[in-house]
């Protein structure tokens, strides 16, 4: 254990280290928010693109510093809105963005130049990402000045979300083209956010979800430098996306157990010789799977605590979940209160003031040693397996979330742990309001079923406008482009510009790659 040492505080601070050094236990910037404070990022995405770009209007005249885009199923899994197999789903669980002209409306009035903005999107990332950087350089805004991230975390999806297209080679290789592209020409653009949160929202631990993250970047990062990308060129520009659950000290010492992890991996394992290279810079949400629609209105205390022991963990940017997220898609004035939170403790609880201001106490000390010490652990055993995705195809992930999923659901169940307003402390029903004027209800934000119908009409209108025979061009060159291994994202952009949708570069690669059948997935 790591406590006070006996031989002053000189020591024990050399032993720690200083934030803004290797390896970053302390933080990546020796000022800290002193400099400059988190992004806040709220995640957003409904309904339709105009829909979303009005709510995304709305936060950011209400204090959002960066944009953050959820997209719906269809999207995610490659699909257009009038695809039968997207009937029902159309802008239900995040935006509809199908085609250039959904893009254009989604990000219409917003300051690309200026405004930072994140995808959460993976399977179909380079054509969100082709789409992006066409809509932007339309507005006159170049690809030097494009900032942002997109997820582009395929491996992940195996294991916790299930949002994959394609067999695991496959979905590697256009992961590895994103970086490869962003590296090359877009200088402030992150190709991929290696993510934990799904990973921690199915059931893993703080170790779990700190040593199969840095697994699947350690994975990431082999494939990139086999593709002859230079380390320090590409890593600085890697982030990753954790989640911070309840338990508030586990959950600081966590974020930094994965910075000074991930500082001696990436110089170790990687090769990085430049100490930028071996930063850990990472987006932070609170846990959605600690929403209860049992009064809700605790949800707020949930949050805030999640969200103060993501800022005393050092995260460079955060999205607060939203009341009423446990009932549906949050409301205007909930996803205000969740911004507002943050507002309140960058503005009101004097935190930011103090550089890493728990580093030294004995418990977080011992936490971040003792999380480190178990993440080291799974990743000797996925390193014995052949890496993370030979790990995660013998199912050894999924096996370990799967085993602690199913011991803190027995544990909630038989009441041994405590979750207020659902095991302990039980009163009222799922869907109260604590906003006058509003009314009970169990389902949130509702989403009217015109938009489907409405989108569908505006993606067939589009189709019927553009240049059948240039669109059909673009198609047959992505397919060239794509057989012969050449990156796909140049010929992705040349056909999103001519009206190609998003479902028809997918069904290209579908007939190139296969699909991964959902039983044989990872």
């Amino acid at each position: 254990m790591v406590g006070p040492p006996e031989d002053g505080d000189g020591a024990f601070l050399e032993r720690i280290g200083f934030p803004g050094e290797p390896p970053f236990t302390r933080g990546i910037q020796p000022t800290m928010y002193r400099g400059r404070l988190w992004t806040f990022r709220q995640y957003s995405g409904f309904g339709s693109a105009s829909a979303t770009n009005r709510r995304f209007r709305y936060l950011i005249d209400r204090g959002q510093t960066g944009l953050s885009i959820a997209f719906d199923l269809p999207t995610q899994n490659g699909y257009d809105s009038d695809h039968p197999r997207a009937k029902g789903e159309v802008g239900r669980c995040g935006v509809p963005v199908a085609s250039i002209g959904d893009m254009r409306t989604l990000l219409a009035g917003i300051p690309l130049g200026e405004a930072t903005v994140s995808m959460t999107i993976n399977a179909t990332a380079p054509i969100l990402l082709a789409l992006y950087v066409a809509a932007a350089e339309e507005g006159g805004v170049p690809r030097a000045k494009v900032a942002g991230t997109v997820q582009n975390d395929v491996l992940k999806e195996y294991v916790a979300r299930g949002t994959y297209i394609y067999p695991p080679a496959a979905s590697m290789r256009l992961a590895v083209d994103v970086i490869e592209f962003s590296t090359r020409e877009l200088p402030r653009w992150n190709p991929i956010s290696i993510s934990g949160y799904h990973m921690r929202e199915a059931g893993a631990t703080a170790a779990q979800e700190v040593g199969f993250t840095l697994a699947n970047a350690i994975a990431y990062g082999r494939a990139a430098k086999e593709r002859g990308l230079d380390v320090d060129e590409f890593l600085p520009r890697l982030s990753f996306f954790f989640s911070c659950d309840i338990r508030f000290l586990e959950e600081v010492a966590k974020f930094r157990a994965a910075r000074r992890l991930w500082a001696r991996l990436a110089r170790e394992v990687l090769g990085a010789r430049r100490a930028r290279s071996q930063q850990l810079r990472f987006h932070t949400q609170t846990a959605g799977s600690t929403l209860t629609a049992q009064q809700p209105e605790l949800n707020v205390v949930r949050t805030t605590v999640e969200a103060l022991a993501a800022v005393l963990g050092g995260t460079q940017s955060l999205h607060t979940n939203a009341l009423d997220e446990a009932l549906g898609l949050p409301t205007e004035p909930a996803a205000r209160l969740a911004l507002r939170t943050q507002q309140i403790l960058a503005e009101e609880s004097g935190v930011p003031n103090t550089v890493d201001p728990v580093g030294g106490a004995y418990e977080i000390e011992y936490l971040t040693d003792r999380i480190e010490g178990e993440a080291r652990t799974y990743l000797e055993r996925i390193e014995g397996m052949g890496g993370a995705p030979r790990a995660i195809e013998r199912g050894f992930y999924s096996a370990e979330i799967g085993r602690e999923a199913y011991r803190v659901a027995r544990a909630r169940e038989d009441g041994s742990e405590t979750v207020v307003g659902v095991n302990a402390f039980r009163e009222g029903r799922p869907g109260f309001s604590l906003f006058p004027g509003t009314r009970r209800s169990s389902a949130g934000q509702r989403i009217d079923p015109a938009e489907e119908r409405r989108q569908i009409a505006r993606l067939r209108r589009e189709r019927g406008a553009r240049d059948g025979p240039r669109a059909q061009g673009a198609l047959d060159r992505l397919r060239r482009a794509t057989d012969a291994g050449e990156n796909v994202l140049p010929p992705v952009l040349d056909a999103v510009r001519v009206g190609v949708t998003l479902g028809e570069i997918s069904d290209v690669w579908r007939a190139l790659f296969g699909e991964q059948p959902a039983a044989r997935a990872f």
